[in-house]
């Protein structure tokens, strides 16, 4: 008994009493709990909004007004992990890290993306400033692996919804390219080691495998998103600064908003944490010929070239494989 650990049984009078005494303080602990759940689920909606297949073209018009004035782009995917590792003879480290992502993204599909849009001051856009777009999605006829499955299922992915209800990946891309995210020199985008992130936006814009070679790769990239900032290789010109997103925010004190490993909060906590960075590490203003259309763990993107014409190499020690995080 809680009350009395010698006695068998607790008398009737005094388990009555403590029913009497927990019971409506349980109830208000629990009144509680719902209260800030729903709490946090009213402040997440306000940010981020949920985009399905019945509603991607009415987000859409609003996201072309949007980009206008808020051509910053902060981008997260979430896909089905890593199945598959390539084989054969490597030009370097970042060669075959690209034929790992290469060989990866042709065989498997887009689960989530993630956009934020703020303008150049970090300031969100309007009313909702986050578009998740679930995709369409098999558990039955699509191939993942399934450690990754089991991380997203347990951050909150509803993967019968994403067969139901998911989002046709052509009609997304149609939509994409005439909304001016992409093919835009105005636009910035913001990323976390992003090397599969733009891997399986590429594969969503042109419909096709990815190119056999990365310098055709950064070729087309650079052609869809002129401008990429990768905090993973900014954090290499930062003192102290190391590990994943989720602990670089902690570092820095930035606060996340929805569910660790969704798209949406994952690309509003990637825009958060970059202007915090380049308020504190860079004066607010990030350097475009040191730092634009760096990947990192890849190549340097196609624009920045040396003088044979080759793009540079790029910082190509991220371990083989290194998912983003």
């Amino acid at each position: 008994c809680l009350l009395d650990r010698a006695k068998p049984a607790c008398e009737p009078w005094r388990l009555r009493d403590l029913i009497w005494f927990v019971g409506p303080r349980l109830c208000i602990l629990s009144f509680a709990a719902v209260a800030t759940s729903r709490a946090a689920e009213a402040r997440m909606a306000s940010f981020i909004r949920d985009v399905w297949a019945d509603n991607l073209e009415v987000e859409f018009a609003v996201i072309r007004e949007v980009i206008v004035t808020h051509p910053y782009v902060a981008m997260d995917t979430e896909f089905p992990g890593v199945v598959a590792r390539p084989i054969g003879n490597f030009k370097s480290g970042s060669d075959f890290h690209y034929q790992t992502v290469r060989c990866n993204v042709d065989l498997l599909k887009i689960i989530q993306l993630g956009l934020t849009l703020c303008n150049e001051e970090g300031e969100l856009a309007p009313n909702v400033c986050t578009y998740q777009f679930n995709f369409k999605f098999s558990i039955s006829d699509d191939i993942y692996a399934q450690d990754s499955i089991d991380l997203l299922t347990r951050s909150g992915i509803d993967f019968t919804r994403h067969e139901e209800q998911g989002i046709d990946p052509q009609l997304f891309a149609e939509l994409l390219i005439c909304s001016g995210i992409v093919l835009c020199d105005d636009v910035r985008w913001i990323t976390f080691h992003s090397s599969y992130d733009f891997a399986y936006i590429m594969k969503l814009l042109t419909c096709k495998p990815l190119p056999q070679d990365e310098s055709d790769f950064f070729t087309d990239l650079r052609l869809y998103c002129p401008h990429i900032f990768d905090i993973k290789h900014l954090m290499k010109h930062c003192e102290h600064l190391k590990g994943g997103l989720t602990k670089l925010a902690e570092d820095l004190d930035v606060e996340r908003i929805g569910p660790e490993h969704q798209a949406g909060s994952d690309s509003l906590l990637t825009q958060a944490t970059f202007f915090k960075m380049r308020s504190l590490f860079f004066e607010h203003e990030i350097n475009d010929e040191k730092f634009d259309n760096v990947l990192y763990g890849m190549g340097r993107g196609a624009h920045n070239k040396n003088d044979k014409g080759v793009p540079e190499s790029g910082y190509a020690n991220a371990p083989t494989g290194d998912l983003p995080s």
